[in-house]
């Protein structure tokens, strides 16, 4: 799990065939250690080591190699390639980094769980005084997740959604997270990975509401009153 809170924008040195998907060399300000030293099973968690979950502009990746002091190896699979922007990722492009939180870590965005839901655009950008004001536009099947003041995470980061208006959404990125990140420089066209807040997902299937094939389980205002909501507004007794 992760929390949208960017810990570093790393450089991607090289990318290598493997399988259906390719190895991902990434250069980073996070110290890495030599293999043995940290990571999964072992006692320092504070340096890079083998085995640790990475979000990658987004995407939860697993170190599979070291390179000390200041480059590790990931392996992005097929599904990875074709649900996200890594696909389209060349030498020398920067990616947000965010290593995984420790129990006990105070949660600064929201939880995030590194698997990327589907690709989004950027449809205009301008900035203001106070902020640069984004909007985007989400394809139809993630749409339903996107609610005003609710989160949402792009290319990693956790962010507000101001506003939802047909298959648009805007976020206003405020100026210390357009400095620390990318999304200062991003542009119209531009694609980028999009993470709906995972508790909209339970919400939905908790409710029945998650499609399914041959049943109707959209929230009607039958169903609802089925599930305890009285047309009044309030549940009913028990």
């Amino acid at each position: 799990m992760f929390s949208g809170i960017i810990e570093d924008v790393g450089t991607l040195v090289s990318v290598s065939p493997r399988g259906n998907g390719v190895q991902l060399r990434i250069r980073t300000r996070i110290t890495v250690a030599p293999e043995g030293q940290a990571g999964v099973g072992r006692s320092d968690r504070e340096r890079i080591g083998l085995g640790d979950s990475i979000a990658v502009s987004g995407a939860c990746l697993t170190v599979e190699a070291v390179h000390p002091p200041d480059a590790f190896t990931v392996v992005a699979g097929k599904e990875t390639l074709e649900r996200t922007t890594l696909g389209a990722a060349r030498p020398g492009a920067r990616l947000h980094l965010e290593r995984a939180l420790r129990l006990g870590d105070r949660l600064d965005g929201h939880l995030v769980s590194g698997h990327v839901d589907a690709v989004g655009t950027v449809d205009a950008v301008r900035v203001e005084k106070e902020s640069v004001v984004m909007h985007l536009r989400a394809p139809a099947d993630i749409l339903r997740y996107i609610a005003e003041k609710g989160s949402i995470c792009i290319d990693g980061v956790s962010l507000t959604v101001n506003e939802v208006v047909g298959d648009r959404f805007r976020v206003n990125i405020v100026p210390y997270t357009a400095d620390e990140t990318l999304l200062g420089q991003l542009s119209a066209g531009k694609a980028v990975n999009l993470e709906v807040d995972l508790l909209a997902r339970y919400v939905e299937r908790l409710l029945g509401a998650a499609p399914t094939p041959g049943r109707d389980k959209s929230l009607s205002p039958e169903r609802l009153e089925a599930l305890g909501f009285t047309r009044g507004g309030r549940s009913g007794s028990r």
